[in-house]
């Protein structure tokens, strides 16, 4: 008999940036847009109408979300304030890093050439008593998976 086959868990992972060493950096609430997608060309054929030809043109990488809780002392904030307020946009590679219970890799997603987009703070309430989130939306060139 065969062991069965069980998915990874999606909440043990971290994000390492080429521009920090600070595994505090790491950490995040969430990460996504890791996706791509190809764009494709319709051709219509003359004579034939009951279907066009679709032909892949080049892939699209979605822009990558990460979400924590917010640090007051971040090489990647210093990242991000440098970009904004200097508009020096210096590419960093992202490592995502999904591991298992022992804490060893299973997959790594390699992410080339990102740059900030947007970076977003959360609300401040004083009704509530919640931790503020920092949103680090940043686009890529695109990324390979080991």
């Amino acid at each position: 008999m065969t062991a069965g086959y069980y998915p990874p868990w999606g909440f043990y992972y971290k994000a390492e940036f080429s521009i920090s060493q600070d595994t505090n950096d790491a950490r995040f609430q969430t990460v996504s847009g890791l996706s791509v997608e190809y764009d494709y060309e319709s051709f219509k054929e003359g004579g034939e109408n009951r279907f066009e030809h679709k032909l892949p043109v080049r892939t699209k990488y979605a822009d990558m979300v990460l979400k924590r809780g917010m640090l007051t002392d971040s090489a990647i904030i210093k990242w991000f304030l440098d970009a904004f307020r200097n508009r020096k946009f210096v590419p960093a590679d992202i490592s995502v890093i999904l591991m298992n219970e022992k804490g060893e890799p299973l997959r790594t997603w390699k992410v080339a050439h990102a740059i900030p987009r947007k970076w977003l703070v959360s609300d401040l309430n004083a009704n509530e008593s919640s931790v503020v989130i920092e949103t680090m939306e940043l686009t890529y060139r695109y990324f390979t998976i080991q």
